[in-house]
């Protein structure tokens, strides 16, 4: 599993990124699973733990990744916070769980941030609409120039997304540079449409990759989007790990300045 951080070569200094809805660790492979093993996502499964390490293989090679659908540790998932646990698997010495709905000692319906690089800050947000929904904020660095990373998984209906992208929008607005990765529940059409949100964080210029259902994808529902200061390259959908959301990645390359605001110390 890799252990550096960002590489320097001739894009500039890169990241790589990943995000990924893990549906709790079931296993999703075609549309009746949804009713036959619907009873996963309130009772426990003795493979649950054997897939969470299958995960961890995959993302141990990234810097940077963005988890929806996670059990923060209950009765579905054997009491295992499947965050901490692919923290550990994989050696991220960062994690940031955000509990988005709680079902006690049922279910701990959660987004997750996995890093290899130390945050400055974490902000939890609670997405607007009906509850459950939320992003994580992650700064990385000081000033202008530093990293800003979200991990958002937004609502079903059109008019919560409308509202959720909203919200989004007035937190990046102000922000130079910027990620936001997640399950965003929309097409890139249905993105675009969006006026504020594409005025905010251009859509640019990662080439967006169906992502949903992962048996046999044919909607770009999960994204990584960045500002239009941040280049990208090989954008790739990940082989099937079991959810029905297939796992998405990037590299990310950042300018000099940002580089510098989020590894070199500052000087006094």
């Amino acid at each position: 599993m890799t252990q550096a951080l960002a590489t320097s070569n001739e894009q500039g200094f890169t990241l790589r990124l990943l995000t990924f809805n893990l549906q709790v660790g079931i296993q999703t492979s075609a549309y009746h699973h949804y009713l036959t093993r619907s009873w996963q996502h309130l009772l426990p499964n003795p493979k649950r733990r054997g897939r969470l390490d299958i995960m961890a293989r995959v993302l141990g090679d990234f810097d940077i990744v963005g988890l929806q659908e996670i059990d923060g540790g209950s009765f579905r998932s054997s009491n295992v916070n499947q965050l901490e646990y692919l923290a550990q698997r994989a050696e991220f010495p960062y994690h940031y769980q955000q509990l988005n709905r709680n079902l006690g000692r049922v279910a701990q319906h959660s987004n997750g941030l996995l890093s290899r690089m130390q945050p400055q800050s974490i902000q939890e947000h609670r997405l607007p609409g009906a509850p459950g929904r939320g992003a994580i904020h992650a700064r990385y660095g000081n000033g202008p120039e530093a990293l800003h990373v979200f991990v958002a998984h937004l609502a079903l209906s059109r008019r919560g997304r409308t509202r959720q992208l909203d919200y989004l929008s007035e937190l990046i607005e102000p922000l130079k540079h910027v990620v936001v990765m997640g399950d965003l529940n929309c097409t890139p059409d249905q993105l675009t449409t969006h006026s504020r949100f594409c005025l905010s964080l251009p859509l640019h210029p990662v080439r967006p990759l169906p992502s949903y259902p992962a048996w046999q994808p044919r909607r770009a529902l999960d994204h990584i989007l960045l500002s239009p200061s941040l280049t990208a390259d090989d954008p790739q959908a990940l082989d099937q790990l079991f959810s029905d959301h297939l796992p998405l990645s990037v590299n990310i390359h950042l300018p000099a300045a940002c580089y510098q605001a989020v590894y070199l110390p500052p000087l006094y």
